[in-house]
């Protein structure tokens, strides 16, 4: 079974069809990279994932999210549990104005997951060391999470998504705000993480899709135009619009 199949899924901004029939089965603990032009619904179709885009005034959807076999979209479904399974990470760093320790312990807090502070002490360790941050602020932990670097703080917010347990992990653009050198480090993080976890990265960096994901699905238009193993998309994909975008023609 897939972990997150998506099946005949529409999304609308008011009268603007912006996803359209979208069909996609995501495999458990693998990387999937998302790719297409500015404006194509790439972002969007992340965000329906863990239903973020359900603040946004006049959006209604048709179709299926299934995560584990269950549609998330169903009546009754506690979106709130949804998002702690779910978690994402955006394009530009947002930590929040505390300390490092009380970033990764907020939704531990929050979500009522852990209140004993030997437990709380624990997972923000844990978190920090999985997203490999722990030897560099493990003395700082009091200090504000804006002090950190732009990277720093990008891993940051990843430890707080782990913190709270998710079996998915959605990246929209994680490294657009950051050098070639953090970049790096951060595509190597996702590629460590993904033993653990279901990871969905948004990226316009065709070279970072190509290293770090198995599986890429290409758009356009709102339109799922191809999903196929990564290797193919980049070297011999089925479709002429998908082979125009990897090689630059168009995009």
């Amino acid at each position: 079974m897939a972990k997150i199949e998506i099946k005949n899924f529409n999304l609308y901004y008011a009268d603007f069809h912006a996803l359209k029939n979208i069909n996609i089965n995501i495999e458990e603990k693998r990387v999937t990279a998302v790719v297409g032009p500015s404006g194509c619904g790439k972002s969007t179709l992340l965000k329906s994932i863990n239903r973020i885009n359900d603040i946004i005034e006049g959006i209604h959807t048709t179709g299926e999210i299934n995560i584990a076999g269950s549609n998330t979209y169903d009546e009754g479904v506690d979106v709130n549990l949804l998002r702690r399974n779910v978690g994402i990470v955006f394009q530009r760093p947002n930590p929040f104005p505390i300390s490092i320790y009380e970033n990764v312990a907020f939704g531990l807090k929050v979500n009522r997951i852990a209140s004993r502070k030997s437990v709380v002490d624990e997972t923000v360790e844990k978190s920090l060391k999985d997203v490999l941050l722990w030897n560099d602020i493990k003395d700082k932990l009091r200090k504000s999470a804006l002090s950190l670097t732009l990277e720093q703080q990008q891993r940051l917010c990843i430890a707080r998504v782990i913190a709270v347990t998710p079996q998915i992990i959605l990246l929209d653009e994680p490294c657009s705000s950051l050098d070639p050198i953090a970049t790096r480090r951060i595509e190597e993080l996702m590629i460590k993480l993904k033993d653990k976890y279901t990871i969905v990265i948004v990226t316009h960096n065709m070279q970072q899709a190509a290293r770090v994901s198995h599986d890429t699905a290409f758009m356009l238009l709102g339109q799922l135009v191809e999903f196929d193993k990564t290797e193919k998309i980049f070297t011999n994909p089925s479709k002429k619009e998908t082979d125009d975008y990897v090689t630059g023609r168009f995009g």
